[in-house]
């Protein structure tokens, strides 16, 4: 077989504008616990039950003398936060906060800034402040605060660290007959990332600014807009003027993945990090709706909302004599944040958005024209709601379409060309987020593949970030994660150096390449999806009846089936390549879930299944399991109810796939075959380093070579990735993977097994 041969012609294609960047949401503590440097929890005494059931208003404080000590609303340091800690110390009585994970992390020689808000009630009151471990060892020299105002006022100390501990402990002390009122407890690191206050950890502001993100999506994700209508309610959906403005003013919030967010990180914060990293800022507003819950202001109201919209806007740049411009400069950055992103929505289903969204994309583009509007089109890759949300944007000229899938990598592998087919003159694809199911090598490479063709399709695809990005391991509410850490590690996913190699190479536009001879694709999977036929419950009481599969001819009729919980029972098999199945489903159960009907089934890891219910009971969606990772193919909105008889029919005809219910059809697919090319790769120029980059992944398990018929990296450089498949990154151990940076000279390119490789060049060749 002749060599595979690069050939380039050195005409430059689509430019790739900002294609790669990140995404942040308050998911896995992300931001309270995470990447918000402030150390202490519930510091102002805040968390409810509506947060978490298990959260009361003293959740994360220990109290020595709970009659002594008491959270009370009746005198609040102000509106927004009602709930403040009363001190009537019938003995000296204590308070202590481990912060989160195993406690707080003080490192020797660092400062810390204490602060606190205290109002006295009679006479002049010490309070000792000290930092500890959790045997009670003296971390720092105790300080002791005077406090004489019967009005509330701001108090503070700074600590050095003489010792480093995981499991600090931030003590204050209330001599007997204290009589005060306390609120706003603070402990920050004086080491913030770029030394800003109230900002981010130093160590993961770092882990950002070093993937070199050319735009940071925020912040959210769900968080958006799950909640109520009404901005001043505590389980409202995030608006983002609640997250400005003095950060004791700043209303505690229900954060929908069930913990308590401060909106300490707020909005200025979020674009004063982007800024800090390079990044371009793109933050996400809700459209008046909230799919979780079926709630949406009236049209009619819409004007709060997308004032919102606009004041945003004028809040990222705007003059500092516009009313919203000079709030920014208040809060100390005259300069406007140059915002040219803004998306409206996040993850949407149903009709009731899509009503709305009209009505922000009209009032944004008459007075901004020059923002660029993102649509969404749900949390699936295919189907109605997918389809929805394309139609919308392409009716209102939106400049972006939101496209989430979170699959196995079969998925990815099979859809290399998803995007060739999209039209370059209509709205851009923005892949908000993605991920493979595993933080595993394999994974990685898998992504890494799929990214080379994002960048070849730069002409329809304008942005895509990896989701979610942070972790603290403590708190995992979502698999798989870019970045891991706790309070005092980091550990970058092995998907991070992909997602680093391609914003850091990424270049300025693609470049006219050839490779010729390339060895021929293995194909591992093309054949009809026949196998097993398994009734199955999912969460709840079901009853299939009539269960009747047509093949070859012939139709057999099986015993229907009552099934509970999880249970599933395989009725049948087949071996034809064209078939039907017909059955009648019954939920008799409370739970808001519905039944699967499994086919192509060869084990529970390896499955097609019909979802019928599903999350929240809300969706007709055909699955696959492979090698135990799941991927919804493609969906259509849908809810099963009880006591509700369903006649369901689905054909299988290869690897096509239908269904109907009662009639209606619901969802229709065709499988791509399950292909492995023997490298994935793309060529790229950067205009500003005058630098070629020519990206190549290996997924095989056998090298590959690549022949250079070119001088452009003759001189050059490569950075390469490889790694066992199975190869994680830990807290404790994040080399799970080689990293080479060498200089490279010649024209033969070898790819290992499993590799992530970028060529660079090192001359500066002038482009046609």
């Amino acid at each position: 077989m002749k060599d595979t041969k690069l050939t380039v012609t050195n005409e430059l294609t689509a430019p790739l504008n900002d294609l790669f960047g990140i995404f942040f949401e308050d998911i896995n503590h992300a931001a309270d616990g995470g990447l918000y440097a402030e150390m202490v929890q519930n510091r102002s005494f805040e968390f409810a039950p509506i947060d978490n059931s298990d959260y009361q208003a003293t959740t994360a404080w220990e109290l020595s003398d709970p009659q002594s000590l008491r959270v009370a609303d009746k005198d609040p340091l102000n509106t927004k936060n009602l709930h403040y800690l009363t001190v009537d110390a019938k003995q000296t009585a204590t308070i202590t906060n481990a912060g989160f994970n195993s406690g707080m992390f003080y490192q020797q020689g660092e400062q810390y800034n204490f602060s606190f808000f205290v109002k006295a009630l009679n006479g002049t009151q010490e309070v000792t402040v000290q930092l500890t471990d959790d045997s009670g060892k003296k971390i720092a020299a105790p300080q002791s605060i005077t406090v004489e105002s019967h009005q509330w006022l701001k108090y503070s100390a700074q600590f050095t660290a003489e010792q480093t501990t995981t499991t600090g402990r931030l003590v204050l002390t209330f001599p007997e007959g204290t009589r005060i009122l306390v609120d706003m407890i603070s402990l920050f690191p004086k080491n913030t990332f770029n030394h800003r206050p109230n900002y981010v950890r130093a160590d993961l502001g770092e882990t950002l600014k070093d993937l070199h993100p050319k735009f940071l999506r925020f912040p959210g994700g769900c968080l958006v807009h799950d909640g109520q209508l009404d901005p001043d309610n505590r389980g409202a959906m995030y608006r983002w003027k609640n997250s400005i403005g003095p950060v004791e003013q700043r209303p505690a919030r229900r954060n929908n993945w069930g913990y308590n967010q401060t909106l300490g990180l707020g909005y200025f914060e979020y674009f004063e990090l982007s800024e800090d990293i390079g990044a371009e800022p793109l933050p996400v507003l809700p459209g008046a709706h909230d799919p979780h819950h079926d709630r949406e202001a009236p049209i009619a109201q819409l004007g709060d909302w997308i004032d919102d919209a606009l004041d945003l806007i004028e809040f990222a740049n705007g003059s500092e004599n516009s009313k919203w411009g000079k709030v920014r400069v208040a809060l100390g950055h005259p300069k406007p944040f140059n915002l040219k992103y803004l998306a409206i929505g996040n993850e949407e289903v149903g009709q009731a958005f899509f009503d709305r969204y009209p009505y922000f994309h009209k009032a944004i583009k008459a007075k901004y024209p020059n923002i660029k509007l993102i649509n969404t089109s749900g949390p699936f890759a295919a189907g109605a709601e997918f389809e929805r949300g394309w139609k919308s944007a392409r009716e209102n000229h939106s400049d972006l379409v939101d496209e989430h899938y979170y699959t196995a990598p079969t998925w990815f592998l099979a859809n290399q060309h998803r995007y060739d087919s999209y039209d370059p003159k209509g709205p851009k694809a923005f892949i908000g987020e993605y991920a493979s199911k595993k933080n595993q090598w394999y994974n990685a490479v898998v992504e890494a593949s799929y990214m080379t063709g994002l960048e070849r399709n730069a002409d329809k695809v304008g942005l895509a970030c990896y989701a979610p990005l942070f972790c603290n391991v403590d708190y995992k509410d979502w698999t798989p994660d870019l970045i891991f850490f706790n309070q005092s590690e980091v550990s970058p996913s092995v998907n991070y150096y992909v997602q680093q190699l391609f914003m850091k190479y990424q270049g300025t536009n693609n470049v006219d390449y050839h490779l010729a001879n390339v060895p021929e694709a293995k194909v591992i999977d093309d054949g009809p999806l026949n196998d097993g036929l398994s009734p199955q419950a999912d969460g709840t009481d079901v009853k299939f009846e009539n269960i009747r599969l047509t093949a070859n001819g012939q139709t057999k009729q099986f015993k229907g089936q009552s099934l509970s919980e999880k249970q599933t029972i395989r009725v049948c098999s087949t071996d034809a390549d064209d078939y039907e199945v017909a059955f009648d489903v019954t939920k008799v159960g409370d739970e808001p879930k519905g039944a699967h009907f499994c086919f192509g089934e060869q084990d529970l890891d390896n499955t097609f299944t019909w979802v019928l219910g599903g999350w929240g009971n809300t969706d007709s969606m055909i699955r696959t399991m492979t090698n135990g990772m799941d991927t919804d193919w493609t969906q259509t909105s849908w809810t099963m109810n009880k006591n509700q008889t369903y006649h369901c029919q689905i054909k299988v005809s290869g690897r096509h796939i239908t269904t109907w219910i009662d009639g209606e059809k619901m969802n229709e697919i065709e499988i791509p075959p399950f292909v492995v090319q023997p490298m994935y790769t793309n060529l790229t120029y950067d205009k500003k380093a005058s630098q070629y980059y020519f990206k190549a992944v290996n997924v095989t398990d056998k090298q590959q070579e690549i022949t250079l018929d070119t001088d452009l990296f003759a001189d050059g450089s490569l950075y390469q990735l490889t790694g066992l498949p199975d190869a994680e990154n830990h807290l404790g151990m994040t080399n799970q993977i080689e990293r080479r940076n060498v200089p490279f000279s010649g024209h033969q390119f070898i790819l290992p097994p499993y590799s992530v490789s970028v060529l660079m060049s090192t001359k500066q060749f002038r482009t046609q």
